[in-house]
Parts: structure tokens; sequence; C-alpha cells
């Protein structure tokens, strides 16, 4: 079987076993084994090995399509949450679009993990991502013959859910098996890159279609890419993949995969801050949609230069995670706790121009932990179970926008956009918070204030 490898975490629960994951045995039949080192590289690369990654000519092509997708992906969400504020008028109505979203994998989640592991990664993309053209092409029609209702919009936003059960773990797992995994990380910050710069395009583009023809044309763009993607799969050269065995049926492979995550600190503790995260912070196109139509009334146009400065700010993250050497636990705990505070400068600030920069910022500090707590979790994770524990990761991560999305939804309808940017952005920042000292008081550790450039930097060392 397998091995998983030792990532530098700058936690340790006990001393005399620091650096040696333990043996975890998850069913009466399975033991996965201690790890051993994965061949990664441990050193930051020079500039022009930022992104070494694009060596491998399959990631090459799996990429270039990739951006194509996730800009169409981008115009998508925002042409349709926006359709949904034109069509009801309320805030709350696109929580539940966003719900309607997520809510499969916060129910299903964990059973696309265990499908994942099972079955040929590349073949369940190129079903899914069929399955996302034909919902795509579906609600474009709707919308361009001027029959589409909300409900319809909810209906097709719930059966996109069901297919990213399956597909988002098989993405996960799939960058692996294109990349091995001496370039993952660095493969992993690429497709950050590509997710932000499709994140900075699409919802600018889409504001400019909203605008001029309406909404319809974003699913029908989507559609055409999505097909893209399945083209791209199936030129793929199949002989230089890093492909992972399917694991066999078995029973209680779901348990199996919650009791190994649940085992190891490097896992479950990005997990727990992602988890507070997407409920509360990652609504946030609930939140800026809030932001454009009620609080400085710039309509679909700013809703997408919002969305796009959050985009710039995390394309910048994901450039500066390509420099990464290594990753630590304290990395993430540090990104969620200040990415909150941001979020909270930004919903108490009244003028437009510095709220937009905040967007920037905070889109920066966003994307920096979050590649790297999802490097975390894969690099911690044995190869034969990866697919489960990337399940529960992406649970959380996309699940949690479905209690997050109705829930933030209901605070800006009362209570309003700014107080709903500064509870988004203080839960998170305070369930950081305490899990730093939860993690400094097992691993012997002290919180020691340092001056760095004049300010006051909050840092946690060890003992002396």
């Amino acid at each position: 079987m397998a091995r998983d490898h030792v990532v530098s975490t700058g936690y340790r629960s006990r001393p005399s076993t620091a650096g040696v994951p333990q043996t975890v045995r998850s069913s009466p039949t399975t033991i996965h084994p201690p790890t051993e080192p994965l061949p990664i590289s441990t050193v930051r690369p020079p500039w022009r090995r930022s992104f070494i990654a694009l060596s491998v000519p399959n990631f090459r092509l799996f990429t270039a399509t990739n951006l194509v997708a996730m800009t169409a992906g981008w115009m998508q969400r925002i042409a349709q949450d926006w359709l949904v504020l034109q069509l009801t008028g309320s805030v709350a109505q696109v929580g539940i679009t966003v719900a309607c979203q997520f809510a499969p994998m916060l129910l299903f989640g964990l059973l696309g993990g265990v499908f994942v592991d099972r079955y040929s990664k590349r073949a369940l993309m190129m079903i899914t991502q069929g399955a996302f053209a034909v919902l795509s092409l579906l609600l474009a029609v709707l919308t361009l013959t001027g029959v589409v209702q909300a409900w319809h919009v909810w209906v097709i936003a719930f059966l996109v859910g069901m297919v990213t059960v399956i597909d988002n773990p098989a993405r996960q797992v799939f960058v692996t098996e294109i990349v091995g995994h001496q370039h993952l990380r660095n493969a992993i910050s690429v497709n950050s890159s590509v997710f932000q710069l499709g994140g900075m395009i699409g919802p600018a583009l889409s504001g400019i279609l909203l605008v001029a023809v309406g909404a319809g044309w974003s699913f029908g763009i989507n559609a055409v890419a999505c097909v893209a993607v399945v083209v791209t799969l199936g030129f793929l050269r199949v002989s230089e993949l890093h492909r992972t065995p399917p694991q066999p049926r078995a029973k209680g492979q779901l348990v199996e995969g919650l009791r190994y995550a649940a085992a190891k600190p490097t896992i479950i503790v990005p997990v727990v801050l992602v988890a507070f995260f997407s409920v509360f912070a990652l609504t946030m196109p609930v939140l800026l949609s809030a932001f454009a139509s009620t609080v400085y009334d710039v309509g679909a146009g700013g809703y997408g230069l919002f969305n796009s400065a959050v985009a710039v700010g995390a394309l910048t993250g994901a450039v500066l995670s390509t420099r990464r050497a290594v990753v630590r636990l304290r990395t993430i705990v540090g990104g969620v706790f200040w990415t909150g505070v941001l979020l909270v400068v930004a919903g108490a600030t009244p003028a437009i121009a510095p709220f937009t920069a905040l967007l920037v910022v905070v889109g920066l500090s966003q994307l920096l932990f979050q590649t790297a707590s999802n490097s975390l979790v894969q690099l911690s994770s044995n190869v034969a179970i990866r697919g489960r524990v990337m399940s529960l990761y992406v649970l959380v991560l996309l699940g949690g926008q479905a209690i997050g999305g109705p829930v933030m939804g209901q605070v800006v309808d009362h209570f309003g956009a700014h107080v709903g940017m500064m509870v988004a952005g203080g839960v998170p920042a305070a369930a950081a918070a305490v899990i730093a000292l939860v993690l400094a008081r097992r691993g012997g550790l002290h919180l020691e204030v340092r001056m760095r450039h004049h300010l006051p930097l909050p840092t946690i060392v060890g003992h002396r």
C-alpha cells in the first residue's frame, strides 16, 4: 500500500513522537502504515520555476482548458445569483440558491469520496463535466426564452450540486495523478491561480453580459466550456498518468476515512478551520450582492467589480503560494485569523473605494491559507484513502456554504450588509484564535508579540 508523507506542520502533540505519524487502525481489517517521505521539493524555487508543474505536458493541456472552464463557471455563478436577486428582490433568496447548490455536498459528500477511491478519476470527470454541460444548457434555454423562475434556478443548482459531489473530490485527486507527488504542491497553487484568474475575468465578463443581454448567455458559455473539458480529458496521454489503483468495494470504507482524518492533526485542524470559514466567510456572493444593490447602489456591474476585486487579490495570493517551500499548520491558523480580521474591517468601512481595496487584500489572504490547507491535507493523507479524505475537506468547503448561504442571507436582511460582513469575518477569526490557544497548550508553546516594521505581530513560539 502507498505511504503518505510527513509534512512540516509547526505542531507537535507529544515531543517523544514528533514528526512520526501514528499508525491508524480504522477498521478490523485495515491498517494504514506509518508515513514515509514523498519525493516533493522542500526548498523555495527560483522565480523561473514558480510554475514548474506546467512542465508536465498533460498538466499544461489540462490547465489551459481549466482556465476557460473556471472563467465560464464564475460567469454562471455570478449570473445565477444576480438572476435570482432580479426575480425575487431578496438577498435571502440568493442565500437559498447558494444552499441548493452546496447542500448535496453536505448531505452526500463523504459518499462521493468512496466512489472516487473506487473508480477512474478521469472517467468520472468526463461524466460529471458532461452532466454540467447539459444542466447549464437547460438553464440557458429557460432564461433566453423568458420562462425562467426562481424555482427553476434552485432545482438546477441542486442538480449541479449533486454532480459536484463526485466531480470535486475526483478533480482534487486527479491532479496528483497528472503531476505526481513531486510537483503536487506547485500544481495545487497553479490550479488556484487558474481558478482565481477565472474568478477575476468571469465576474467582469458576466457583469458586462448581464447589463448588455441578460444572464442567459453566461449559462450557454459555461455549457460549451464543460464540453471542452470533456474533450481535453479524452486527449490526455493516459500512459503518462500516475494512476492510483482503484480500491475494492468493502464494508466500512466511509467510517475508515473519517477515523483516519480525525486521528491526524494535519488533516482535522485544517478541516475544522475551513468549516468555520466556509459557513460564514465563503458566502461572499450573498454579501457582495447586498453591498452592490442596497449599500452602494452600483447594480450588476458593481457586483461583478466586487467579485473581480476579490479575485485579483486571490490570484496574487495563488501566485505567491507557488513560492512556498513548506506548509505548516500555524500558517493555516494564522491565515484564517487574519482573513477574518480583514473582513471585519471591510464590514466597518463606509466608502466604496477603500471597501473595494480591502476586498483585494481579503482575496490575497484567503487564497494563501486555502492553498496551504489543501496542500497539507493532501500530502498528509495516504494515497489509497485520499479520495475519502478530500471528500471530507470538500464537504466542509462547499457544504458549509449550504448552511452559511441562508444564515448570512437572513443576517443581511435583518441587520444590514455591514453587520453581515463583520459576522462573516468575526466568527472564523474567533475560531482560529481558540484553536491556536489549544494547539499552543498541547504543544508546549506560548504567545509572544514582536515588532515588525513598527507593527505588533503576535507569534506562537516554543519554550526556550
